[in-house]
């Protein structure tokens, strides 16, 4: 596998720390906070209503071995796990995806700051590469992640 389907992306693979039959678990070429990453359903599926059983069950259940991962790799206290379904809901990629946030005592001084970030970070300079980070970042990170599981 070289390549998966993000919505309107192609991921590389080195971006790519788990997969299984039906989900995979990528990091965040812009996290709001570090170890910020995704887990998407393979199937590019728009909206959460659109995901057969078994995909959301194996969705969840990596989405579960994906945040225990990041809370210890990154040694967060908690996490915030987020779904945006739907363009007023603030998703920008057409294809369902949650977001799983490692998070520490005072990183936003308003806790709830975090949705706001959340909500904004893909509209900002969604089409500059130079904001984005590097390749060779995104897959240093999945290789560290990769070698946990």
């Amino acid at each position: 596998m070289s390549t998966l389907r993000f919505g309107q992306h192609l991921i590389k693979s080195s971006a790519v720390f788990l997969q299984t039959e039906l989900s995979f678990a990528l990091v965040n070429r812009k996290p709001v906070v570090p170890g910020h990453v995704l887990v998407c359903p393979r199937r590019p599926v728009e909206r959460f209503r659109d995901l057969q059983p078994d995909e959301l069950a194996d969705l969840f259940i990596t989405t579960q071995k994906v945040a225990n991962l990041v809370e210890k790799h990154f040694s967060a206290t908690s996490l915030t796990i987020a779904i945006q379904d739907g363009p007023e809901a603030g998703q920008t990629v057409k294809h369902v995806h949650i977001h799983v946030l490692p998070r520490k005592p005072g990183d936003f001084e308003r806790n709830d700051s975090i949705y706001d970030e959340l909500q904004k970070h893909d509209r900002e300079d969604e089409n500059v590469p130079s904001k984005w980070r590097s390749e060779q970042e995104m897959a240093a990170e999945a290789s560290d992640l990769k070698k946990q599981l």
